[in-house]
């Protein structure tokens, strides 16, 4: 690559390679960023006339950054992590934030506890966007896929902020209705009389939440969902048979000074801190 086209190069058609190189895909990347694929092309097209080399190796199942590429992207992303440090300095003072943050979590977290709470955030920040988006299994935050992650396993690579959230703890819940009907189970071989609700196993993004070697059999008879919302027809049975996880709430390095997603992950933090009780208990339903 010429030395001098470092400084011609037009820092939107940088972010638009970023985007394909993370995505692996022009037409990933157009849905990410919200304009069609010829765009991209033509931007990844002037990008790549300007520099005089190949960036991508265009191929039927994705595209591949070529040694050329490889180079750009780490430069770039160097260039880009200066300016979000730029852009975190600059919103440590403000008052109104705005723009969008993007948060990957389990279902349970979100739908049960994040969601309804939200209202609190949006009446403080009326300007700030909030996104939430399922996770799984092949979820980065390198690529750029959130802003900020509540993960059950702890990361162990990366350029993280990586902290703790909160311990939670798992019981064996039962209708009140069920058991009058059809006993309580006293152990954990019981269980293979009664038809059990439990999750889709092949929707599982993490280990953590794979109980079947620990809690039942997989011919036991079951349905198949993902969790029970607090029901007070629900009681907890084998009261001995616990569980105990963490959450863990997850930023890039390049991300956590961001005044929108320190805001987001100070919210998060908070709320948690203050309803703590319901993740850990004994009795009663969570």
């Amino acid at each position: 690559m010429d030395g001098n086209a470092d400084f011609q190069m037009d820092w939107d058609n940088i972010r638009i390679f970023l985007s394909v190189a993370r995505a692996g895909q022009f037409s990933a990347a157009a849905l990410q960023l919200r304009i069609d694929n010829g765009t991209v092309g033509r931007r990844i097209n002037a990008l790549e006339k300007s520099l005089g080399v190949r960036l991508f190796d265009r191929q039927t199942t994705g595209s591949v950054l070529t040694a050329a590429g490889d180079r750009l992207y780490k430069a770039a992303e160097e260039v880009e992590a200066q300016l979000l440090r730029a852009q975190g300095d600059l919103s440590q003072s403000d008052v109104e934030l705005s723009g969008t943050v993007r948060i990957a979590a389990p279902d349970g977290f979100t739908t049960l506890f994040l969601c309804p709470r939200l209202g609190h955030l949006k009446a403080k920040y009326p300007s700030l966007t909030v996104q939430l988006v399922p996770m799984s299994r092949t979820f980065s935050l390198s690529k750029r896929e959130a802003d900020l992650a509540i993960t059950i396993e702890k990361p162990e690579e990366g350029r993280l902020s990586v902290r703790k959230l909160i311990d939670y703890s798992l019981h064996f819940y039962a209708a009140k209705t069920y058991l009058a009907e059809h006993g309580s189970p006293q152990r954990l071989e019981d269980l293979q009389r009664h038809c059990l609700v439990t999750y889709v196993h092949d929707l599982i993004f993490a280990d953590q939440l794979n109980f079947m070697p620990e809690l039942y059999g997989p011919t036991y008879s079951r349905l198949e969902c993902y969790v029970a919302h607090r029901d007070d027809q629900l009681q907890i049975v084998l009261p001995g048979a616990v569980f105990e996880r963490s959450y863990w709430i997850v930023t890039h390095l390049d991300m956590r000074e961001l005044g929108r997603v320190r805001a987001m992950s100070e919210f998060i933090l908070a709320e948690v801190k203050a309803q703590k009780s319901i993740f850990r208990t004994s009795k009663g339903v969570q």
